[in-house]
C-alpha cells in the first residue's frame, strides 16, 4: 500500500494527486493508494481519499504503508522516517499557489542529499522516482540528529 500525505496546509496540492492518478491509469502504480489530502479537494476512483485524519489513524496508515509519498513538510517526512519507511517527497511550489514560498524545495533537497529520502523537484519526476524505490536503501534516520533539525529550524525561522 502507498500512503500519500499532503499535510495540513490550507492550500491545494492537486498537481501531485493528478500525477498519481495518471500513473495509476497507466499501470505504473498498481498498489492500493490511500491519501491524507488535508485541504486538497480531489475526487478519484483510483484512490481512497481522506481529508484530515485523526493522528492515531494516520499513524496506523503510515505503519502499514510500503511506501510514503509526501509533500515537503518536515513533520510528514520525519514521522515517516522514524517508522523506517521509504519516502518520496515532492515540494509544494509557490508558483502554483501551493505554499507561501518555496522553502519545501530546500527541505526536500536537504533530506535527499543526506540519503534519507528520494526527493524530487516536481511531480513530473514521480514516475522516475517510483522506479528507484525497489533499490533505494534509505539512510537510517537519527532522531537525535540535532544538527539536521537545527538547520531546518533555522531555515524555517529565516523565511518567516
Amino acid at each position: 500500500m502507498i500512503l500519500v500525505m499532503l499535510g495540513t496546509q490550507n492550500n491545494s496540492f492537486h498537481r501531485l494527486l493528478e500525477e498519481i492518478d495518471r500513473l495509476i491509469n497507466r499501470g505504473v502504480i498498481q498498489e492500493k493508494v490511500i491519501v491524507q489530502a488535508g485541504y486538497t479537494k480531489y475526487m478519484s476512483e483510483n484512490m481512497e481519499i481522506f481529508g484530515l485524519l485523526p493522528q492515531e489513524e494516520l499513524e496506523k496508515y503510515q505503519e502499514e504503508a510500503d511506501l510514503i509519498i509526501t509533500h515537503g513538510g518536515v513533520g510528514s517526512i520525519i514521522s515517516s522516517l522514524r517508522l523506517g519507511k521509504k519516502v518520496i517527497a515532492v515540494p509544494r511550489l509557490h508558483e502554483y499557489g501551493e505554499h507561501v514560498n518555496d522553502h519545501q524545495k530546500q527541505i526536500v533537497e536537504s533530506f535527499d542529499k543526506k540519503g534519507y529520502i528520494i526527493g524530487i523537484e516536481d511531480v513530473q519526476d514521480l514516475e522516475n522516482a517510483l522506479g528507484k524505490v525497489a533499490e533505494f536503501e534509505p539512510k537510517k534516520y537519527d532522531a537525535g540528529n540535532q544538527k539536521m533539525l537545527s538547520i531546518i529550524e533555522n531555515f524555517i525561522d529565516s523565511i518567516k
